[in-house]
């Protein structure tokens, strides 16, 4: 029994590649389609960049107004305007 599972576990072919090889390659209109999603991604890329720095820049600017405020606000408060509508 052990002879026969061996004689078959040798006597097995190996498969020979029935594909020419340069055939199943992606070629230049691969490369192209690649290159182009690698542009594509690079300028998502750039402009979510610039867009979060945008962004970053207004709160930096609200934050600095926010801080003047209430610099003025204490100034105001000090003089006896506590209760008056800021303009």
């Amino acid at each position: 029994m052990i002879e026969a599972i061996l004689a078959a576990a040798a006597a097995t072919p190996t498969p020979t590649p029935t594909v020419d090889p340069n055939l199943v390659t992606p070629g230049p209109v691969g490369f192209v389609i690649v290159a182009v999603v690698v542009v594509f991604a690079a300028l998502l890329i750039w402009d979510m960049q610039r867009r979060i720095r945008r962004v970053r820049y207004r709160e930096e600017v609200r934050a600095e107004l926010d801080a003047e405020e209430a610099a003025q606000g204490g100034a105001a408060d000090g003089e006896g305007d506590a209760g008056a509508p800021k303009s």
